[in-house]
């Protein structure tokens, strides 16, 4: 069974035939066992060879926008009375109402399921609600249990030692004051020693 994926891309390439002004839009979902190679044939036709370019062209914008994808090739943009664009999943078959007679893809493929755009449309529907149902309710996710914040150890200070802080260098005494005191004291020893002289001669 195509996947999801495919039958959205197929969905929006036969709403660009839409919008484009297409007719006869058939789908062929074609049976595995005839058609390894891919599952649906969109078949349509424009009025001249120009509108068919300009099918095609839509269908490659609106599924590189949508999608991101690119057909795996292209045939027939030049003349534009067959212009066939391969998707791998699906090919796409732009015809002009006369190559359409003449080839009659639908009459080739009798084992083909045709599908309508509704009825595409209506399968896609199902499709997602399916994938929905089989996904499984996300899981109550516990509240986290909040951490208590580490407390940082601050290492403690050094208690500085009583003696050390009331120590406080001694200042050196000046020597300028020891030499005043001696030179007072020189002083006042000097007029004894005049004295001592004076009495020496007097005696003699």
């Amino acid at each position: 069974m195509p996947s999801t994926e495919v039958n959205q891309m197929l969905a929006a390439a036969a709403a660009a035939c839409e919008d484009k002004k297409a007719e006869d839009i058939r789908i062929l979902a074609l049976d595995p066992s005839e058609s390894g190679l891919t599952d649906y044939f969109l078949i349509c036709n424009g009025t001249n060879d120009r509108q068919n370019v300009a099918i095609s062209d839509e269908i490659e914008i609106r599924l590189k926008r949508e999608f991101a994808t690119y057909p795996n090739s292209v045939e027939g943009r030049r003349q534009g009375d067959w212009v066939l664009m391969d998707y791998v999943d699906f090919i796409v078959h732009i015809f002009s109402p006369e190559k359409r007679a003449f080839y009659g893809l639908e009459r080739l493929r009798k084992t083909a399921t045709r599908l309508s755009i509704e009825d595409l449309n209506a399968e896609l529907r199902s499709q997602i609600n399916a994938s929905r149902k089989k996904k499984p309710a996300p899981a109550a996710v516990a509240p986290k249990k909040a951490v208590p914040a580490k407390k940082k150890s601050v290492p403690a200070k050094k208690a500085v030692p009583a003696k050390a802080a009331k120590k406080a260098p001694s200042k050196p005494l000046k020597k300028a004051a020891t030499k005043k005191t001696v030179s007072v004291k020189s002083a006042k020893k000097a007029p004894a020693k005049s004295t001592a002289k004076k009495t020496a001669k007097s005696r003699s």
